[in-house]
């Protein structure tokens, strides 16, 4: 294996999370979309890899099963989904020893053949998502998730310069390590190319073949369109096959939301619920996000200076306000997603049925909650707070603590207890 250069690795909050479960465990699956950069953070552990994106690589080992299962450890298994049989080799491995770091296992997309077993209680799956704010660089944080869950409501403090621009940048600019100091325009054009081969490459190899690039294509954009929203399948449905006169029915084309899925490029929020909530008439659908807003920004084609003129840009009934706003929304969800999975908690959101009430995130772990808005906005009003007010008075003393995450300059607490963070000041 070639050596590696510490000083070029930004480590990830996921990073802990790995060596954690390496220590514990023989079996752990890294998750998530292509470029997030699983492979790196993979093979600075491994002391044997086999890439099966290599079609020499791929030829032995199909000629040659067991050597996958071969080798100094631990043994790093690159895009298993290529050779599906390869999880159930490690599997069978660890049955006969089940010594902690053995192997470490990396996809970006389901395989076109499931393997005959789940790997349940052998091969642990660890999600990895691009690169939150945090791990951006772009400030250092003063307020911890992880802190605010705990309870107690601490004090904030904290400065950021961090202005409206910045996120604007943040947003079109993506979390994909390899890609971040790339120009703009460069940018633009390797997310295009990485779509390209989202729908003309990978959706073949999950054995997708029928499927048509240019519909699947179609349906990304509409999700897309209806970042964090909650728009029903209908309204997306109508707006992915939009011209077409005769529509097709639900069980036809709830393929396409689940292929997207298991690429990892749409990746929900889903509706929280709890048994013995003193609330009712909760929507039960997911609020909607691509795997990166850069994604969404690039399929919508909106670059920073699109989303920051003085005519903003919007999408139609997704988006009655700037498009930028759920875009950020959907940059910060991505944050928390990363630092609330740290944490052990669990992300979701919280609507009720005749769209009065809203909490945009719900986190929640070990019998905590964190209510929290997300808000375009650099100083929020009580207005802006309402539904965290309301959710702390329904939900006490299971909300510990209530957080509005802002584009403003000041973390603060405001008259209400409620915690003020800019996005910029928010860490695990």
């Amino acid at each position: 294996m070639a050596d590696w250069n510490e000083s070029d690795y930004r480590r990830r909050v996921v990073d802990d999370e790995l060596d954690f479960l390496l220590g514990a465990l023989p079996a752990v699956s890294l998750e998530g979309p292509r470029a997030v950069g699983k492979t790196w953070t993979a093979q600075r552990r491994a002391r044997t890899v086999y890439n099966l994106d290599d079609p020499a690589t791929l030829a032995l080992i199909q000629a040659n099963p067991d050597r996958l299962t071969q080798g100094e450890e631990p043994i790093f298994i690159d895009e298993w989904q290529r050779y599906p049989p390869a999880w159930d080799l490690v599997r069978r491995a660890v049955d006969t020893r089940s010594t902690p770091g053995r192997f470490l296992l990396a996809g970006s997309t389901a395989p076109a053949t499931p393997p005959t077993h789940s790997g349940a209680g052998r091969i642990v799956t660890l999600r990895m998502r691009p690169l939150s704010i945090y791990e951006r660089q772009i400030e250092v944080p003063s307020v911890s998730l992880q802190e605010l869950l705990d309870g107690g409501r601490p004090p904030l403090s904290g400065h950021t310069d961090v202005a409206l621009e910045r996120y604007a940048d943040e947003v079109c600019t993506g979390g994909f390590p390899g890609w971040r100091s790339a120009d703009p325009k460069v940018q633009r054009a390797v997310f295009g190319g990485y779509l390209d081969r989202a729908v003309d490459h990978d959706v073949a190899l999950m054995g997708h073949r029928a499927r048509q690039p240019s519909v699947v294509r179609r349906w990304l954009t509409a999700y897309a369109a209806a970042t964090s929203t909650t728009a029903t399948y209908e309204t997306i449905r109508d707006a992915a096959t939009s011209g077409q006169g005769d529509k097709p029915a639900k069980s036809t084309t709830i393929a396409y939301r689940d292929l997207l899925e298991a690429m990892w490029l749409v990746t929900p929020v889903q509706a929280w619920w709890s048994a013995g909530n003193p609330l009712s008439r909760l929507k039960r659908g997911p609020k909607h996000h691509l795997a990166d807003p850069a994604l969404a920004a690039r399929l919508l084609d909106v670059t920073a200076g699109d989303l920051l003129s003085a005519a903003p840009a919007t999408v139609g009934a997704f988006h009655p306000g700037p498009l930028l706003g759920a875009l950020f929304e959907s940059l910060v969800t991505l944050s928390i997603e990363v630092y609330g999975q740290a944490a052990g908690a669990r992300v979701s959101h919280l609507r009720t049925w005749n769209d009065t009430r809203e909490v945009d995130l719900i986190v929640q772990g070990h019998q905590r909650m964190l209510a929290m808005e997300i808000k375009l906005v650099s100083t929020p009003t009580r207005r802006d707070t309402r539904h965290l007010r309301w959710i702390a008075e329904q939900m006490d003393p299971e909300v510990v603590d209530t957080v509005i995450v802002t584009t403003g300059q000041h973390a603060y607490r405001d008259q209400d207890g409620i915690a003020v963070v800019p996005a910029a000041l928010l860490g695990p």
